[in-house]
């Protein structure tokens, strides 16, 4: 490969660095069966996948680090980025040591990623995000990691990373060949919910919704009624923020009222795959968007609000109702801080006709392992994985040692693979136990949950601290709804889920960010005729291409 044509794509992979984001996961729950046996060395018998290296070897990664993980550092006496539990249990089992050839903290670390990606300087293992890992192997930089994944990964690590099914997988394999090994994320986790301040209902002698006619209905009191009864007009129906797709406080699951889904593949009539944002039923809901910012109760300024900035309304008592996934009740909990008598509660999402809605999951799997073609031991980073997984969910599991000390130990793993479904199971756990009275069988990650609602049911000091956790893990808290949503067949998942097309990767950033431009223009007031010129535009802009593409894979996927 000449350096010339490495530095060549480089130039692209440093214009798309900026977008990616790694994956931050916190999950626990010691469930996972292991066919690992117990022995003097460290609690693990020594064999493929898990056997040590001897003499030890290196493995060099780059890391973004943050405050927060410098705050726990400075919490764990004896303990650094280089130097910690987790850095020693891969030495100590493994046989390998941890090497960080740089690190970091926000921008500065996507800059230095694009660096070394425009270089080819990569380190043993680079995470990098779906775009990256096509182009690196579109310039031969990076191994096919196929045979090494079947042969070193343990039966625990390939039940846990296939617990999202093979769509990880497929979006880790270009040209057949697996050239990274993905960190699967946890699509349903995904899933969101309409959150609401129960004490506003109240006081408009309101209930919750069943359809999206009584939601705008409600959406309409909370701006007009004075629900927070402090003789002013200074509240607002919906939340939104200036990134329409935010996990909390954006409008997608709003969309999905009025079975619009704009930012998932969709199967057609004729079984192909569509693109959901340019459907009609996007414009449908556009227009009772822009109906309820022309009418106030969307505020005038989301278009220039960050989350942050929405949050801070939240906190000051200014917002009634906001779609968010699970993690939203400790969002909705910033209120109390103002307003201890402030109450929310999380209620399934609702659709215009009344009958029971998909709910959009996109998905999740965002980043991938790739390792250096240069690199001697590229099972290594597949042993690191089984590691981690055996001592956090296996039968050699050690959860207040390696995963929360109360701490969340965890993070000083430079890889942190987990359960898709590690937070519904565990609500499922204390569903149960909350059935039968018996929480002797609760898991670990169950018990420290059930702490914390206990200690919000009890009241005194320190109840508030379990007020987000109630609303989240309760009897009728978010995961009680997700599993309903789950049972009653309600979630509704990505159907693209290869690697970026060529096409994508030249054209998505653009197509992105006209059609989020397109979507705020006419919910600010333009004439709703301009969705069809987005469309047009969409499609001749590389909409069209990529769908071929994409219904290319789908074809050959499915053949």
């Amino acid at each position: 490969m000449r350096v010339s044509n490495v530095r060549k794509v480089g130039l692209i992979l440093l214009n798309i660095v900026l977008f990616s984001s790694l994956l931050s996961t916190c999950a626990n729950q010691n469930s996972g069966i292991s066919q690992i046996d117990e022995d003097k060395t460290g609690g693990i018998h020594q064999e493929i996948g898990l056997d040590k290296y001897d003499p030890p070897i290196q493995v060099s990664f780059v890391r973004e680090t943050s405050s927060g993980l410098d705050n726990l550092l400075k919490d764990l006496p004896g303990q650094t980025l280089e130097d910690n539990t987790w850095s020693r249990l891969y030495e100590e089992i493994l046989g390998i040591q941890i090497d960080y050839e740089w690190t970091a903290k926000g921008n500065l670390y996507y800059q230095k990623l694009g660096v070394a990606l425009a270089s080819g300087n990569i380190p043993d293992v680079v995470r990098v995000n779906a775009q990256q890992l096509r182009l690196l192997s579109n310039v031969g930089l990076i191994q096919d990691m196929t045979e090494i994944y079947e042969q070193f990964a343990t039966p625990l690590t390939k039940r846990i990373l296939g617990l999202e099914g093979s769509a990880p997988f497929d979006a880790s394999t270009i040209d057949g060949k697996l050239m990274a090994i993905p960190e699967t994320g946890s699509s349903i986790e995904g899933a969101q919910f309409l959150w609401i301040r129960t004490d506003w209902l109240e006081n408009l002698g309101m209930k919750p919704p069943k359809t999206m006619r009584e939601l705008l209905e409600i959406s309409k009191a909370f701006t007009e009624k004075d629900p927070d009864q402090n003789g002013m007009y200074d509240t607002y129906g919906l939340a939104a923020t200036q990134y329409l797709w935010d996990p909390v406080m954006g409008l997608m699951d709003f969309m999905a009222g009025y079975h619009a889904f704009p930012n998932l593949w969709l199967k057609d009539e004729s079984g192909k795959l569509i693109f959901g944002g340019i459907q009609p039923e996007v414009k449908t809901a556009l227009q009772v968007l822009q109906d309820m910012y022309r009418n106030g109760q969307i505020d005038r300024e989301f278009g220039l609000k960050s989350g942050d900035k929405v949050k801070e309304d939240v906190a000051a008592g200014k917002l009634g109702m906001l779609y968010g996934e699970q993690w939203g009740s400790f969002l909705v909990q910033t209120s109390r801080e103002k307003n201890p008598e402030s109450e929310w509660r999380s209620f399934p999402i609702v659709s215009a006709t009344g009958n029971p809605p998909k709910v959009p999951l996109r998905f999740s799997t965002h980043q991938f392992l790739a390792v250096n073609k240069d690199y001697e031991h590229p099972e290594a980073i597949v042993k690191m994985i089984n590691l981690h997984l055996e001592k956090n969910w296996g039968e050699t599991a050690e959860y207040e040692k390696y995963y929360s000390s109360p701490l969340p130990i965890w993070q000083l793993s430079p890889v942190t693979p987990y359960p898709a479904k590690k937070n519904l199971d565990a609500y499922r756990q204390l569903n149960e136990a909350r059935q039968t009275g018996d929480y002797s069988k609760l898991d670990y990650e169950a018990k420290a949950i059930q702490k914390n609602i206990e200690t919000y049911l009890a009241g005194g000091p320190g109840k508030d601290s379990g007020w987000g956790w109630e609303r989240t893990y309760g009897p009728t808290g978010a995961f009680a709804i997700l599993d309903k949503y789950e049972k009653n067949g309600q979630l509704l998942y990505e159907n693209f889920v290869g690697a970026p097309t060529e096409t994508m990767i030249d054209k998505e950033s653009v197509l992105h960010d006209l059609q989020l431009n397109a979507y705020i223009n006419i919910i600010l007031g333009r004439p709703i005729s301009e969705f069809d010129q987005f469309v047009t535009e969409w499609k001749d802009l590389g909409g069209d291409k990529i769908t071929e593409e994409v219904n290319d894979w789908f074809s050959k996927k499915n053949s």
